[in-house]
């Protein structure tokens, strides 16, 4: 059960930070961060502005990364993105990087970040972080904090789809541990960094594959993945607990100045769909019909994370660089999104504090 936190578990999460980060960090501070969430689901921040309050962009389908920073000075700030080696995080590092931000690029390898990494212009950290193992992202975290740096911007980019046959870790279908409770996790243990960042913003990769979830939003008594496992499905699942818990970290965060979004990338040329081909996709390969390439795709993640004209608007969810209205009645149910956050707890509690 949900509920205010003790001193004791107060000062605990004082403890999960660098020693630099923990002088800076007052009580108030804490309070608002990531050991806090029991408190925080009694909130009632402010309701969210409508959607046509949202500021509109002159981009759409074909824009580019490149041209969402184009003019944009991200000196000063840090970026942390996950699956930073390939398509859409790849290119949201290189574009982050090129306009003065410090990316913090995370691979399943440390060989694999480290080469995308050096393969950038401008400042960036390589770290590995394996969502699919609890241990590899806690470590992560530490390696994060250590650094004792304020994070303004943390890109849940990394994911994997469709997985032909059911996979399990620990007892749990894969493409829901992935795509959602390794970032669940990574997202809680860095907190306490972006609350003290200034103006700070989530963006959570989300699809409009979200449509393709069991009808009843999240089958929290299936989680296995074992009762009729179906790849497509599975995956929309996944895509709609990213979006959920990003509508529920607006609600529970408003306070503290965090921002956080979802964004649909649209159909993107890149290796996501290797387990459906089986095998990498070929990179002089024809663009088929509707698909973007990574350049366009990233463009929308990148807008949301960086664009000044959103400061401040949380709780959206964006497609082709804009804010839409997603269909069904799942995307914008909070009590949903509140009871994910509290399973994705208990699913993850080993390795919270």
């Amino acid at each position: 059960m949900l509920g205010v936190h003790s001193n004791e578990e107060l000062n605990r999460t004082v403890r999960i930070g660098s020693a630099g980060m923990k002088g800076r960090m007052n009580r108030r501070t804490v309070m608002q961060s990531g050991a806090a969430a029991g408190l925080a689901a009694l909130w009632s921040p402010a309701p969210r502005a409508g959607i046509g309050d949202v500021p509109r962009s002159e981009y759409g389908f074909a824009t580019t990364a490149d041209e969402v920073v184009a003019g944009l000075d991200l000196s000063g700030k840090t970026a942390l993105i996950t699956g930073c080696n390939s398509g859409l995080g790849y290119e949201s590092m290189r574009v982050m990087a090129a306009r003065g931000a410090h990316v913090i690029g995370t691979a399943r390898t440390q060989a694999k970040a480290a080469e995308a990494c050096a393969s950038v212009a401008g400042r960036t950290t390589p770290l590995v972080c394996e969502l699919a193992d609890f241990d590899a992202v806690v470590a992560c975290a530490r390696q994060v904090q250590a650094l004792d740096v304020p994070i303004d911007i943390l890109l849940c980019n990394a994911g994997i789809m469709a997985l032909p046959k059911l996979e399990q870790v620990n007892g749990i279908e894969k493409q829901f541990v992935v795509n959602h409770l390794g970032h669940f996790l990574l997202t809680r243990h860095l907190l306490p960094q972006i609350v003290a960042a200034p103006a700070a913003r989530i963006v959570v990769l989300s699809s409009i594959g979200y449509r393709n979830a069991p009808e009843a939003g999240i089958q929290f008594d299936n989680l296995s993945g074992e009762r009729d496992y179906r790849p497509f499905t599975a995956y929309g699942q996944s895509k709609l607990a990213n979006a959920l818990f990003s509508r529920e970290l607006s609600r529970r965060y408003a306070d503290a100045g965090i921002a956080s979004n979802a964004v649909h990338p649209g159909m993107v040329a890149t290796n996501l769909g290797r387990y459906i081909t089986g095998k990498p996709r070929d990179p002089d390969a024809p663009l088929r019909k509707g698909f973007k390439t990574p350049e366009q795709g990233a463009a929308t993640q990148v807008y949301v994370a960086a664009d000044p004209r959103l400061a401040g608007f949380s709780g959206y969810y964006f497609e082709d660089c804009n804010p839409v209205e997603p269909d069904g009645p799942h995307m914008a149910d909070d009590a949903l999104a509140l009871r994910l956050w509290q399973v994705s707890e208990e699913l993850t509690a080993a390795h919270l504090f």
